[in-house]
């Protein structure tokens, strides 16, 4: 299961935010989302977890929690829409 994790601080790594969701299953993969330009975090992130069990568990504990000063909301993280070609005829 995909999660979505917004309004992260802006000091959070990709290792503590997978810290902090190993505490209720195996992790497959955490991701904080950064600018392209200046290299710092956007607030919002990607956790991925296999079993849905440990996932929900995640969720539900997770959601609101206070991590630097701000309420975390995470979420099922909805499928990437395909991005448009940008070719031109």
């Amino acid at each position: 299961m995909n999660m979505y994790v917004s309004n992260l601080g802006f000091h959070t790594t990709d290792n503590e935010l997978r810290v902090l969701f190993e505490k209720y299953g195996t992790v497959n993969s955490a991701k904080v989302i950064l600018d392209r330009e200046t290299g710092r975090s956007r607030g919002f992130g990607f956790v991925e977890m296999d079993i849905h069990e440990e996932a929900n568990e995640a969720m539900k504990n997770l959601h609101q929690k206070e991590v630097e000063g701000r309420a975390m909301s995470v979420t099922v993280a909805r499928e990437k829409a395909p991005r448009p070609d940008n070719k031109r005829w």
